[in-house]
């Protein structure tokens, strides 16, 4: 069984990187079975697209119940003798077990953070068998599954299953580096490092363009702020990225990080704005759902991921907004050396939802109180505990990420709970970036944030309350274009015929809602969205990313009136 060509071979952790590196993903045997492992196989898979994408090559939805299984052979990482190897896992929907020769080595419940595996001792000379078993209960539990849904239609699309981001195993001493803290403190010019590992010492250099401009020591496991005299501040119309290498003991890895502080504050007239840098930013954001027509959740390639950032920076956004899910490691790399703001979603779970709590208030003014757990599907203490787990796994795991400004732990009332306690959370686990604690709906009058989702009315800037107004969804004009729609539905907020009528209404809705509504404290948009995904047609791509449904000059116009300049 050959393994190549590997898709996706780039090293998926740009921010501790390693020399010793083996990527896993390619060709694998899978199963569907009841659980029981299997006699026999029913084919290949290609890791690490899930069967239900096409380019997995298997084209199969795993129901409930089910236990997807893989397989395949590998021989560790060369390097030096000793030490330990460690397998790494991207992302694996929703539930999994995994066994090296037999012997079981670990499991995992989560299906959008990473996990790895010591798994030396399970290792034999002369070849290795790898074996994971999957099971995803899709959005018929209470486990986080963003916008997957088994019955798929609207906003809601194709449920993936298993394994979607990169496997890979590596190679570290005895005593390795598990993971680098690297904290920007623009205002004092210097960058807080914290080595964790168990013990020793560590040498860390700071380098700009290549040159040495830092050096220090550091105990592990101890925070040590490096002096940046001079630091060059970070933003997306200069995006400077300081390298940052640590040797401790036999153990050498690199990294990369940026100066830059997220924070709110008065602009000179008072009124409650975004800062980068200390200074008021407008975010020009656009709704980015992370789905591709041939890969579900996980991009066809590197350059994929890539070609949509550099498109939407070139059409004027400064902000992505990460909706309902968790990317690869090199997606945010990606924003940070190109310059792109993120805004990063939780991913929702809960149970079942109830059209009054998440689709009545897009039309109607409607607050209901979050601490009414059964309203918004959060009955059960369970998964309450699970999603503030995970919430508490994703700040540290997307903590060193330059570009991430904001977090949104709730969007639309969907599997909402306690908001305003677990804005107060998430702040206190990470103060260095502001929180949207309920998008669109369902206020709780907590977070940095006021944040409105408006579609189907006029958008009029409510009375301040003290936080700062920003319009995170908005938009979601439908055009189909011929040959490059994924089905035949189509799902739109307010559908156009042409690219001329769709362009009017782009710009009209700019001149005369939310350009003259920046002077009056609104501070960010998200526009809906990148790319058509599935029945939605509302994206300024289509789903395939072949065209771009209106001129790039035009989208161009307007984003450019979107900062705080000449609005008085």
């Amino acid at each position: 069984m050959t393994h190549d060509p590997v898709p996706l071979p780039e090293y998926p952790r740009p921010q501790l990187v390693r020399d010793s590196y083996l990527n896993l993903n390619g060709r694998w045997r899978y199963a569907v079975n009841d659980g029981t492992r299997p006699g026999s196989y029913d084919g290949d898979i290609v890791v690490p697209y899930s069967p239900e994408a096409p380019l997995s090559g298997v084209g199969r939805q795993l129901q409930p119940g089910e236990t997807l299984w893989y397989r395949r052979s590998f021989e560790p990482p060369a390097g030096p003798a000793g030490g330990r190897v460690i397998l790494h896992f991207g992302a694996v929907d929703q539930t999994c077990r995994v066994w090296v020769n037999d012997v079981e080595v670990g499991g995992h419940t989560g299906g959008y953070l990473s996990f790895s595996f010591d798994v030396t001792d399970a290792l034999r000379e002369g070849g290795n068998t790898l074996d994971v078993a999957v099971r995803d209960d899709s959005d018929t539990g209470w486990h986080a599954r963003g916008k997957q849904r088994l019955r798929r239609g609207g906003i809601w699309y194709t449920a993936q299953s298993g394994i979607w981001q990169t496997v890979w195993a590596e190679r570290v001493p005895e005593t390795y580096v598990e993971r680098l803290t690297l904290t920007p403190v623009l205002a004092e010019e210097c960058v807080e490092v914290t080595v964790h590992a168990p013990a020793g010492e560590a040498a860390i250099e700071i380098l700009a363009a290549g040159e040495v401009v830092a050096r220090a020591t550091a105990p592990a496991g101890s925070p040590v702020r490096v002096p940046l005299p001079g630091a060059r501040p970070w933003s997306p119309e200069d995006p400077f990225l300081y390298e940052v290498t640590v040797t401790l003991g036999a153990d050498h890895v690199r990294g990369y990080f940026g100066m830059r502080s997220f924070s709110v504050g008065p602009d000179g007239d008072g009124v409650p704005r975004l800062l980068l840098n200390g200074q008021p930013y407008f975010h020009a954001g656009i709704l980015d759902q992370g789905y591709w027509p041939d890969g579900l959740y996980t991009p066809p390639s590197d350059e994929a991921m890539v070609d949509d950032i550099v498109m939407m920076k070139q059409l004027g956004f400064t902000m992505l907004r990460k909706h309902i899910k968790i990317e690869p490691l090199r997606w945010y790399h990606h924003c940070d050396r190109l310059g792109m703001l993120v805004w990063q979603d939780l991913v929702n779970g809960g149970e079942t939802y109830r059209p009054l709590v998440i689709t009545t208030p897009a039309i109607l003014p409607l607050r209901l109180d979050d601490r009414r757990h059964h309203r918004f599907g959060r009955a059960d203490a369970d998964g309450r505990a699970a999603f503030e787990s995970e919430l508490r796994e994703t700040v540290e795991h997307l903590r060193n990420v330059v570009g991430l400004a904001v977090w949104v732990p709730f969007n639309e009332g969907w599997g909402q709970f306690d908001a305003a306690r677990v804005a107060g959370e998430l702040a206190r686990l990470d103060p260095t970036r502001t929180i949207d604690h309920a998008s669109g709906w369902h206020d709780q009058g907590a977070g940095d944030l006021l944040s409105l989702h408006v579609y189907f009315r006029r958008f009029r800037p409510p009375r301040p309350d003290g936080r700062v107004l920003v319009l995170s969804e908005y938009g979601g004009y439908s055009l189909p274009v011929e040959g490059h729609t994924w089905g035949e539905k189509e799902f739109g907020y307010r559908r156009y015929g042409t690219a001329a009528e769709l362009g009017e209404a782009f710009v009209r809705l700019h001149e005369e809602q939310i350009v003259p509504a920046i002077g009056k404290g609104l501070s960010a948009t998200v526009y809906t969205q990148l790319s058509d995904v599935e029945d939605e047609l509302n994206g300024l791509l289509t789903y395939d990313r072949a065209e771009l449904k209106l001129p790039a000059d035009l989208i161009r116009s307007v984003t450019r009136r979107l900062t705080f300049h000449d609005h008085p």
